[in-house]
């Protein structure tokens, strides 16, 4: 697969300052309206997203073409519950994919989840989401790890995909779900 370089009339904005309304409509252009029923949707029930690293891609014309939107969650072992943070869903509406702004979202999250963490002298917190291997492994994503995670509903464990340098250390089993801190 040949990567798309980020989209070099992209603007970035906080996804906080998008309008409920208009998030929701580019996530219904991106993965239809039956969305809800994904298993990703059960993994973060009831969580709010993380403002800091959830942003929205504008075209050149200003228009909402994109979001990316990060959720706290946990791997649920039988010692507890151990924090991640879900990636996802990353939306482009379709007549906008392919030109990069599912990259330059993605990089942008990354960027800002390695400030925040060396601001606050800490390790940024694995990350995980459900996708393809070979659009998020470049950004060191892989399924190496997940073997042993499972999910509340139906996935496919090839897509299941994590990466971060805490995830060494990450439990090799559990049920992923909502942070319940």
């Amino acid at each position: 697969m040949t990567a798309a370089a980020p989209a070099a009339s992209a603007t970035l904005i906080p996804l906080e300052a998008v309008e409920p309304a208009m998030i929701e409509a580019v996530l219904d252009r991106a993965f239809g309206t039956d969305r809800h029923a994904r298993t990703a949707y059960r993994i973060r029930e009831g969580m709010p997203w993380l403002p800091a690293l959830s942003f929205a891609a504008l075209d050149e014309e200003d228009l909402l073409v994109g979001t990316i939107q990060c959720w706290p969650i946990a791997l649920q072992t039988r010692q507890g519950q151990v924090p991640l943070v879900m990636v996802g869903p990353v939306a482009v509406v379709p007549e906008r994919q392919g030109e990069g702004f599912g990259v330059g979202l993605m990089s942008a999250m990354i960027a800002e989840d390695a400030r925040l963490a060396s601001e606050g002298g800490a390790r940024s917190l694995p990350q995980m989401l459900i996708g393809d291997a070979d659009y998020y492994g470049r950004w060191g994503f892989s399924a190496a790890m997940t073997g042993g995670w499972r999910c509340p509903g139906p996935y496919e464990p090839q897509r299941l995909l994590a990466r971060g340098p805490a995830l060494a250390a990450m439990p090799g089993e559990g049920m992923l779900g909502p942070w319940e801190g």
